[in-house]
């Protein structure tokens, strides 16, 4: 099978949305790769799940998925079987049983990580000044003012539900980890890398390295494009 027949179907994470891979999708087009960004409605996670399986019932053969930050949980939760390798970017990766907030959580926030409370509406929005901060504090100042202004908030009803068996322990599983990550320390995706036995691609880069060093991003995923067209 050539890579051209495995497509890279990418999710987006909390207070993001599909243009955050915009400099990742360039690259693989120019290369005749299929690749589909995924909205989710970040409104609850059986909503995010059902919106991802939606995105992947439109996309024939063999799938790469991909996910940054809270989507880690979202594409682990799905049970396409065309899915044939999983990348997390920067991602969290709750295990069965734990709630996306448990793997948030577990380990002591980095000092800028901005203090996070639900609205009168239980959405979860990202402070402005956060994004410069610690979402992506090595992003230009026209791409922090694209990611604030896009940004889409998260509900509660995500990040506290329990998961089922997730799908990184039946799949080849690449993790980048972002040693420069103000939003999930690196200490935290080490220990989700490693409890998921993936590939571990640690790079200093920061929570949002798809805007911010894109290429990184795009190697990692080829590399798993490369093993699923195998």
């Amino acid at each position: 099978m050539s890579s051209n027949n495995v497509s890279a179907v990418l999710v987006h994470g909390a207070w993001a949305d599909g243009s955050s891979w915009a400099k990742v999708i360039a690259p693989f087009a120019a290369d005749g790769i299929k690749v589909v960004a995924t909205p989710l409605p970040l409104t609850s996670f059986r909503d995010d799940v059902a919106a991802l399986d939606r995105t992947l019932d439109r996309v024939t053969g063999s799938i790469v998925l991909v996910g940054h930050a809270y989507a880690g949980a979202v594409i682990a939760a799905t049970r396409d079987e065309k899915v044939m390798g999983l990348v997390y970017v920067a991602a969290l990766a709750p295990d069965e049983g734990e709630t996306v907030a448990d793997v948030f959580y577990r380990t002591e926030p980095h000092p800028k990580a901005p203090k996070l409370a639900p609205d009168d509406h239980g959405l979860i929005y990202l402070p402005e000044s956060a994004f410069a901060a610690a979402f992506a504090q090595n992003a230009a100042a026209g791409e922090l003012a694209v990611l604030a202004a896009v940004q889409r908030p998260i509900a509660l009803a995500c990040i506290t539900v329990t998961v089922n068996r997730p799908l990184w322990k039946d799949r080849p599983t690449w993790f980048l980890v972002a040693e420069q990550d103000r939003m999930i320390v690196h200490e935290n995706q080490r220990f989700m890398a490693q409890r998921m036995k993936a590939r571990v691609r640690a790079q200093p880069v920061d929570h949002t390295p798809m805007v911010t060093a894109p290429s990184i991003v795009v190697d990692v995923i080829r590399e798993a494009i490369a093993e699923a067209a195998g």
